[in-house]
């Protein structure tokens, strides 16, 4: 799976058109033994976990590049 960003620990990844099998524009991301699938409209948790504080910053990190998250999970 491509990484798209990495920060804090925090690595982030994304499928091309992976959206069949959770529904919603999403991303993966994963932190120290700790995966997470995060929907991109609206930051929910669709399936895993990140501690808390590293999911406030995915959140904060997915508002500032939700323009360019659309635009990959859509090709």
């Amino acid at each position: 799976m491509p990484i798209i960003s990495m920060f804090y620990g925090i690595v982030v990844l994304m499928y091309f058109d992976d959206c069949r099998r959770h529904k919603k524009p999403h991303i993966h991301v994963e932190y120290q033994g700790h995966e997470a699938v995060i929907s991109i409209p609206d930051g929910g948790v669709l399936r895993g976990s990140l501690p808390p504080a590293k999911l406030k910053l995915v959140a904060a990190w997915i508002e500032i590049h939700r323009k360019n998250l659309y635009s990959r999970s859509s090709r």
